[in-house]
């Protein structure tokens, strides 16, 4: 991705090669121009094949669409990510210059490509032999599993794999554990498994398959012509001009960016290097301290991916799992998002006043005049939530969206989607997809084997049984399952990339909130929630770690400067599956509960919005913040008492503070809190 940047301080947005790391889940090579374009060539046919999909859908049927579409980016991938080390005199066609693929290599990518359209010939007749399958289509899917788990393994790293080699094993040996034990079950042959993972629409080819590719994929695509047309430029220019000279403008401004900026990159890792590369010069010239400044921009960022229009890859799994439109999970974010935002917003106004910034110049631009002359790249936006508010499937909306967007580029001469940049554009749509594909694919194997051995209920028995253990109260069991599972997705998060530590935690532990009477929007909300939210969390924060290496800052530091600005994110979620009325929080019943939740709700997050950035109206004691953190904790309950207690609590930690202040002789708003 190129984002440009004409705020008149001579600012330069990051290239394409110091984006590389971030905007993929793991570097992809650095090929030599020949290799690449070659590839390049190949992307951009893979994409054209994908848009002409959602209009001449193939006759045979999805599943024969799927396998096609793993032939096409399972061998690019082997070819595009770094394999295992190997010495140079096994590789020979090495060039020191470049990163090009080994013999080794392009082997696998040659033998992923035969096994991947072994099915193709005699389509039909592979998929009836299913109950019966040869020894052929067993060495091919066999040859297919390793393949993918290495294809993720290099997009992804090692977790992934073994997670899915686990599940494998729990297929093949759980029917050798003790009939008496909850995870036993009747055990399968490693026919039944295979046949399981390529021959079923549970495997391979199930649902996070057929979401990457049918709508995943559309979406970078999308993202990929919004860029080469400008449109990554316009929205960073356009929030550098939105807030002139003020002492909170760098940080409204890195906010807004994010929030814009996602809906083009489609990652939280690479919005926040983008922001960061841009933003930090200006933040540092406020006088923002390095850990702050990183932590701030990792918020906004991972924000980008939790809020509409786009949301994450995970949504559209949401959508999938859910059977309800891709618009109705939009829905569902809405207020979340509103809620998430605020609390940034907030926690800015207070480091302003904390770290003593000064007003800065953001930009020499007028807003006005970059929204009269560039506001046409908020269009294709609208285009996607207009055709699907009037039921059009997501698919055909965004290649709507590309082909508005593909017309409304010739109005910038500097960003025409001519013959070239439309190709790279292309080029650029399937190549970032494909660690999403590798990863949708092998979390294929994790669905097939909790669908043939049951263990997503088993399991769910058994989270719920260890809650009951410690007490009989339903309240409490559900309130120590939510946590436990809020920890589980953390720390699966902290691993695996977010879409693949959903689908797992989808399948394992949605089933135990469920069967204590959560909803399924809620509780897949919930998990989605803290499976984006580990990109932000300590020990490993990938978004803060990116951050902390472009402000110079400590990266513990602004790990736990992030998981600062991102708290209400991290809370509001509890309120959707421990009240009854947390369902109005994601759009649900009627108008007048959705107002008033999101009113209280507001509260909850000034309180803790207190508690972390340390200021009412003059910096505050450990009394005021003591008091704000049940204040908030009681407001997110969403009971007639507990919003009673609540604002309770809030006003007098105001009441205390304002009496400080008055106690104060000549108090200054750069005062520092204790």
């Amino acid at each position: 991705m190129t984002v440009g940047i004409g705020t008149g301080g001579g600012l330069t947005a990051p290239s394409d090669d110091e984006l590389a790391e971030y905007e993929q889940e793991r570097p992809a090579r650095r090929l030599r121009p020949a290799l690449d374009t070659v590839i390049a060539v190949w992307c951009a046919i893979v994409s054209v094949g994908v848009l002409l999909q959602v209009f001449f859908p193939l006759p045979q049927g999805t599943q024969f669409y799927l396998v096609i579409f793993l032939a096409a980016v399972l061998p690019v991938t082997l070819l595009s990510y770094r394999g295992w080390k190997v010495p140079a005199f096994l590789n020979p066609l090495k060039n020191r210059a470049h990163d090009d693929p080994g013999i080794t290599d392009w082997i696998l990518a040659v033998v992923a490509f035969a096994v991947c359209v072994y099915p193709l010939f005699g389509f039909d007749g592979y998929l009836e032999r299913r109950q019966a399958p040869t020894m052929v289509d067993i060495l091919v899917g066999a040859l297919l599993l390793v393949l993918l788990l290495e294809a993720c393994r290099r997009t992804t790293g090692w977790v992934l794999p073994a997670f899915s080699l686990l599940f494998v094993a729990y297929a093949y040996y759980g029917g050798y554990l003790p009939y008496t034990w909850s995870l036993a079950h009747q055990g399968f042959n490693f026919d039944a498994i295979i046949a399981q993972f390529t021959m079923g629409t549970a495997g391979f080819y199930g649902t996070p398959l057929a979401v990457a590719a049918s709508y995943i994929v559309l979406f970078t695509i999308y993202g990929a012509v919004l860029d080469y047309s400008g449109a990554g430029k316009f929205f960073i220019d356009l929030s550098f001009a939105a807030f002139k000279r003020s002492r909170t403008a760098p940080g409204r401004t890195v906010t807004l960016a994010g929030f814009l900026l996602g809906s083009v990159s489609g990652s939280g890792t690479a919005t926040a290097v983008s922001l960061g590369t841009v933003s930090w010069p200006i933040l540092r010239r406020a006088g923002y301290p390095a850990e702050p400044a990183g932590g701030m921009l990792a918020a906004a960022g991972i924000g980008a991916i939790l809020s509409p229009p786009t949301l994450g890859a995970a949504a559209f799994i949401i959508a999938e799992f859910l059977q309800v439109s891709y618009l109705t999970v939009l829905g569902y974010a809405v207020i979340p998002t509103i809620l998430y935002y605020l609390g940034i917003l907030l926690a800015i106004e207070m480091d302003a006043r904390r770290h003593g910034t000064t007003s800065t110049e953001t930009s020499t631009n007028s807003a006005l005049r970059l929204l009269l002359r560039f506001g046409y790249h908020f269009l294709s936006l609208f285009v996607i939530v207009g055709f699907m508010a009037v039921g059009v499937p997501p698919f055909k909306a965004v290649v709507y969206a590309v082909i508005v967007q593909f017309g409304l580029s010739f109005l910038d001469r500097e960003h025409r989607l001519t013959a070239g940049r439309l190709f790279k554009a292309l080029a650029q749509g399937t190549r970032s997809v494909l660690p999403v594909a590798a990863t949708c694919a092998t979390a294929g194997v994790i669905v097939a084997v909790t669908t043939q051995t049951g263990l997503g209920l088993n399991l769910a028995e058994i989270i719920v049984d260890a809650a009951r253990g410690l007490t009989d109260n339903h309240t409490v069991v559900l309130i120590l399952t939510v946590v436990l599972s809020a920890f589980a997705v953390l720390i699966l998060g902290l691993a695996v990339p977010v879409t693949a530590s959903f689908i797992i935690a989808a399948v394992i532990i949605a089933p135990a909130l469920v069967q204590l009477g959560v909803t399924q929007p809620e509780a897949y909300m919930f998990i989605f929630y803290y499976a984006v939210l580990s990109e932000v969390s300590p020990p490993t924060a990938l978004a803060a770690v990116a951050t902390s290496a472009i402000t110079g800052g400590r990266v513990m530091s602004t790990m736990w400067q992030a998981w600062k600005y991102t708290l209400p994110a991290f809370l509001v979620p509890f309120a959707f599956v421990l009240t009854d009325n947390g369902a109005h929080l994601l759009g649900q019943g009627a108008f007048a509960g959705m107002v008033w939740t999101l009113a209280v709700s507001m509260l909850a997050v000034a309180a803790l919005a207190v508690v972390t950035g340390g200021w009412i109206v003059v910096a505050t004691s450990w009394i005021e913040r003591s008091l704000c953190v049940p204040a908030a904790l009681l407001l997110l309950y969403l009971t007639p008492v507990t919003i009673g207690a609540g604002i309770c609590l809030l006003l007098v930690a105001v009441v205390i503070n304002l009496i400080r202040r008055s106690r104060q002789a000549g108090p200054t708003e750069g005062s520092v809190a204790p």
